[in-house]
């Protein structure tokens, strides 16, 4: 492993992988200042970004990044730019978010995720938003996806109008396929891309959610947004079969958790979509249920892994577990967005 993997590896490790425990005391604070060191030991090795000054257009391949001030907070985002990209060609975006206690600068880090390779190979934009966070680096941030997380859940900070407002940015910059305009996640990120769902989907055609699942409050999508869900069996911070997973104990933020099932239900009924699904992928340690799009709707589909933990199929090791190899999530995400 390089030395940019060994540094993404020991803030991992000092992460909750779910949502961030907001301990008292000084064991809390103690790691609170070792992440935060950490995060600015990977904002320093991460490839450098161009800042862009507001309005100015992308004229380039590249790494970008975007600021802007939303609901009296600064916000930020990267954004990957990738080689096939030219000014004529109206490119498909995935907003892709982090975990909570994560950052954009780890999202995008493809030795972890590997979605720069996956922008390279499909022809998307990948744009990396952070959450809300105390650390320079922007680690140790959190998504308000309504029953998590944190300090963005605390504070009922307004992430979908954030998330509205870098679509709108990254439009105004370049050509967008509008109607490909994607959202994904990891655990809290995974949940927010829910929320998303519900708040934002006349901007959105389509998710994927990976170790997250619906916890938002309310849900009324002004049309059907295509969800894929990817979660593993043994995960034990958001239990395929919800509760509060091992990870949840502190009294301030224990989060009963929306099982795997009533969240693809929940969508089956929000998407018409049909509510017998057919098996479309069967392999060793992974299978695929897909419930068609009924007309006028859009389908839901359903891969779950038996190992994994709490991580992102085919990634490295970096959150709550060996990842199955069994499935790349990549893979699976644009296998599902190509096919609406």
């Amino acid at each position: 492993m390089d030395s940019w993997g060994r540094i993404t590896g020991l803030a991992a490790a000092l992460l909750c992988a779910g949502c961030l425990a907001a301990d008292s005391g000084a064991r809390g604070g103690l790691r609170d200042r070792l992440v935060a060191r950490a995060g600015e030991r990977i904002a320093a090795q991460a490839p450098p970004a161009r800042l862009l000054a507001p309005g100015q257009r992308i004229e380039a391949p590249g790494r970008y990044e975007i600021r802007l001030r939303h609901d009296g907070l600064e916000r930020w985002a990267l954004v990957h730019v990738p080689k096939s990209w030219n000014a004529s060609t109206a490119m498909p975006v995935v907003l892709a978010l982090h975990g909570a206690g994560g950052g954009a600068v780890h999202q995008a880090d493809d030795a972890s995720y590997g979605l720069i390779t996956k922008a390279g190979q499909a022809g998307f934009i990948a744009v990396f938003p952070n959450g809300v966070s105390p650390a320079r680096s922007g680690m140790l941030a959190t998504w308000n996806a309504g029953n998590c997380c944190a300090r963005a859940r605390k504070e009922d900070v307004d992430d979908v109008g954030f998330l509205r407002a870098v679509i709108e940015d990254v439009k105004r910059r370049t050509r967008v396929d509008a109607s490909r305009v994607y959202v994904i996640g990891m655990s809290n990120g995974a949940m927010m891309s829910y929320r998303m769902a519900c708040e934002a989907a006349d901007v959105i055609r389509g998710i994927m959610a990976v170790a997250g699942t619906d916890n938002t409050a309310s849900c009324r999508p002004s049309r059907p947004v295509a969800v894929l869900h990817v979660h593993a069996r043994d995960d034990e911070l958001v239990l395929f079969g919800g509760g509060a997973g091992r990870s949840f104990r502190d009294e301030d933020m224990i989060t009963d958790f929306t099982s795997v099932p009533s969240t693809i239900g929940k969508w089956v009924r929000l998407n018409g979509a049909d509510p017998v699904p057919r098996r479309v992928l069967g392999v060793a340690g992974a299978w695929c249920d897909l419930h068609e799009a009924g007309r006028g709707g859009a389908p839901v589909k359903l891969c779950v892994t038996e190992t994994g933990g709490h991580s992102w199929p085919g990634g490295s090791k970096l959150r709550g577990g060996n990842p199955s190899t069994a499935v790349r999530a990549n893979d699976l995400m644009w296998e599902f967005f190509s096919s609406l």
